[in-house]
This record gives structure tokens, C-alpha cells and sequence, in this order.
């Protein structure tokens, strides 16, 4: 009798055996690698077994760095307290739904500690997740991470706002208006001759310029060149925006002032229409710091319809003239040729020529006023230039303290 019941006990210790064996085939052939419950035996002899399961993986944290995404996360046990084996990392392209894609590189396949970096991830903006795995078995995946943006598109190049020129008195303050990607770093470069390439870096915070003040006191005169590149957030370079300024601090000078009798029936050493000034430049002016109205070109400007005047100071000045701006100054003349009243000629005009370097005022045929009569001996004039007067760089003219030829109209 006793035999036959240890045959039963043993017939039943082969059964639960037997079961638990099942119960585990079920198990995996129900659900496969997503099971999140198996069973485990309990007892020496295999005789019984209890549940356990694998809780649900923690949400990691992500930073990019480039197209690297590095993921970490926290450790994962089943409900019995029992560490897992692994963590299968995965990523979406949304928040919510989408198609599960699994992570590659470093986080491929079942990861066995707290981090890994997914290198060369493509561009877009990515949701991780981890799922802990033990054996077979596998838990609930994690709730999504935040967005990663991985960018891999280069930055437009900077626009670049430079001044035509760069004079005396703006060398060491040039400005330079820099456009680019917003939140991008920006390095910009100046070169030229006499000095070592200058380099700057900025952050282009938003859609406006940035302005940016140099000092390119070191660099000699001639041209400038300025180059930008942007690097965006993502670490992505793109191509270069360039610029040029030509840098002139020369000042130009008056090098000679000549009264020109205007000949014919005119008298020697009398002021009379057909009478002329000519003033001679170091360096050709600015054209359009004469007259506003005019553009810059090589090409001989002039203007008609003025009026000449010559105060009892014996200075000579030019009104009238048909601009916005116009830019003359006064010439010292040098010698007495007013009489009495308002002295001026009207009808008068003036010529600037850039390729002799000469501005020449001739005086017109309707006078009123009365000049003084007889012969002036010769003497030296004098041109004082209005403030504005400047060539093309913008540097100012200064009078000259030579001595110049004597001379008279």
C-alpha cells in the first residue's frame, strides 16, 4: 500500500513538473519574446513554481550631439526583485504611433548596461524608448522620451553689410552687419595687407543682423576682404559669404589755387566775367560731396545757373546751385577787386573734372555790385572747404599750408 502511494507522489512531482513545462511553452508560444510573465520554480525538487514578471522600462533621458543621440536610463527588475539581463532600445518618429524602428550601432540588439550612443542617427526628430529583457522574456517598453531634432542640413552662408570704404576716421570702428541662421556661431574673418588675419566669433541669436565693431587700424590701405561661416546648433558648417571694403585714410589736400584772367576784352588784374577759379586736389573728391544729385564716376560734372559773390572781404563764394547738398567753400582771393555794394555775377558755373583733379568756377556775364576798378597786382589765394567736402572714402579735405603760386584774374 505504502508503495503504491510514494508511486503516486512520484507520479504527481513528474505531473507538476510536467506542468510547469507546459505552462512556460504556452507562455512563449502564446506571446513569444513580448511575454512579460514567466514561471519559476520555487522548491529543490521542481515540484512547484510561482509567477513573476518584468515591470515596465523606465523613460530615458536623451542629448544630440550632431547626429549622435545618447540615451540613458534607469534599472529595471520583475516584481519579484530579480535583475534583468538586458534593455532593447527603440525609437519613433512621433510622440505617440508611428512604426517602431530599432536603434543601430552601440544600441542595437540587447544592450546590458545604462547607456549607449546611436551614432549617425538620421535627420529628423526621434522618441526613444527601453524595453528590459530577461532570457526569453521581455517587459512593458517605457513611456517615450522627449523629441530629439537630429539636424544634418548645413547653414546657409552669412550675409555680410560692409561700408564701401574705410577712412581715417572710421578705421577703428568699422561696423559689419552679419545674417545667419538663427542660433548659429558664426566665425568672421577679416584679411588685407600690413597685418595677421583677424578673426572674430558671434552668435546669431535671431533672424536680425548682429553688428559687429572692428578695429582694423593695423591693415594698410587698399582692399579688405571679409569672410562669415555659420555653425549651426547641430554642429552642421556651411559655405562661406564674403565681402570686400577698400581702406583709404589718406586725406586729400588743396595743392593749389589759381585766379585765371578770362582774356579777350577782359583787363588784367580785374575781377570780370569769363573770369575763372581753379582749384587743384591731392586725390580726386567725391563727387556727390559736391553736389548730392551727382553719381561717382571718371567722367567731368557740371553745373550752371550759379551765383558767384565776393564779399567786401574780398572772399569768394558760390551759391544757387541746383542740388539737394551742395559743397563749396571760400576762396581768400588774394588781393582787393571788390568796390561797393553786393558784388556777385550770376549766370555762373562750375566743373569738376576727376581725371585732372580740378574744380574750376567761372563767373558769369550779369553783374551787380561794382568791382574795383584797375590792375591787382599778383598775390596768393586761399580755398577754405566746406565741411562735408571728402573723397571717395569719405576722408574730409584739409587746406593745405604750402605756398602756392601767386596769381591773379
Amino acid at each position: 500500500m505504502n508503495r503504491h502511494r510514494r508511486a503516486d507522489r512520484v507520479s504527481m512531482g513528474g505531473w507538476n513538473r510536467l506542468l510547469v513545462v507546459a505552462l512556460g511553452i504556452l507562455l512563449v508560444s502564446w506571446s513569444g519574446p513580448a511575454a512579460s510573465a514567466f514561471w519559476s520554480s520555487v522548491s529543490s525538487n521542481g515540484a512547484a513554481a510561482k509567477s513573476d514578471a518584468l515591470a515596465q522600462g523606465s523613460k530615458p533621458s536623451t542629448s544630440v550631439t550632431g547626429t549622435n543621440v545618447s540615451v540613458t536610463w534607469a534599472a529595471s527588475t520583475t516584481a519579484a526583485g530579480r535583475a534583468v539581463t538586458g534593455y532593447s532600445i527603440a525609437r519613433y518618429g512621433a510622440a505617440s504611433g508611428g512604426n517602431r524602428v530599432p536603434a543601430t550601432g552601440a544600441c542595437a540588439g540587447t544592450v546590458t548596461s545604462l547607456a549607449c550612443v546611436e551614432a549617425n542617427v538620421p535627420a529628423g526628430t526621434w522618441y526613444y524608448t527601453v524595453t528590459p529583457m530577461l532570457a526569453l522574456w521581455q517587459g512593458q517598453e517605457s513611456a517615450r522620451s522627449v523629441g530629439n531634432l537630429v539636424d544634418t542640413t548645413a547653414p546657409d552662408a552669412p550675409s555680410l553689410t560692409v561700408p564701401a570704404y574705410v577712412n581715417k576716421e572710421t578705421a577703428n570702428k568699422v561696423p559689419v552687419d552679419v545674417s545667419a541662421e538663427p542660433g548659429s556661431s558664426v566665425t568672421l574673418t577679416v584679411t588685407g595687407t600690413g597685418a595677421a588675419p583677424m578673426t572674430r566669433t558671434i552668435t546669431s541669436a535671431t533672424s536680425t543682423p548682429t553688428t559687429v565693431v572692428l578695429d582694423l587700424s593695423a591693415f594698410a590701405d587698399g582692399t579688405l576682404s571679409f569672410s562669415a561661416q555659420a555653425t549651426d546648433a547641430a554642429g552642421n558648417t556651411g559655405p562661406a559669404g564674403a565681402a570686400t571694403s577698400f581702406k583709404d585714410i589718406v586725406v586729400p589736400t588743396v595743392t593749389g589755387v589759381q585766379l585765371v584772367n578770362g582774356g579777350g576784352s577782359s583787363v588784367t588784374g580785374k575781377i570780370e566775367p569769363n573770369d575763372s577759379v581753379v582749384i587743384s586736389f591731392s586725390e580726386p573728391l567725391s563727387g556727390g560731396s559736391i553736389c548730392s544729385s551727382w553719381t561717382e564716376s571718371e567722367n567731368s560734372k557740371t553745373l550752371s545757373g550759379l551765383t558767384v559773390n565776393v564779399s567786401s572781404g574780398n572772399e569768394l563764394t558760390v551759391s544757387g546751385a541746383a542740388c539737394p547738398t551742395f559743397r563749396f567753400g571760400k576762396v581768400a582771393l588774394g588781393g582787393t577787386y571788390y568796390q561797393s555794394g553786393t558784388l556777385s555775377y550770376s549766370g555762373s558755373s562750375l566743373e569738376w573734372n576727376p581725371a585732372t583733379k580740378k574744380l574750376s568756377v567761372t563767373l558769369g556775364a550779369t553783374v551787380t555790385g561794382s568791382p574795383k576798378n584797375g590792375s591787382q597786382t599778383a598775390g596768393v589765394a586761399n580755398f577754405a572747404p566746406a565741411p562735408g567736402l571728402t573723397d571717395a572714402a569719405g576722408n574730409p579735405v584739409a587746406s593745405s599750408s604750402a605756398t602756392w603760386a601767386t596769381s591773379r584774374f
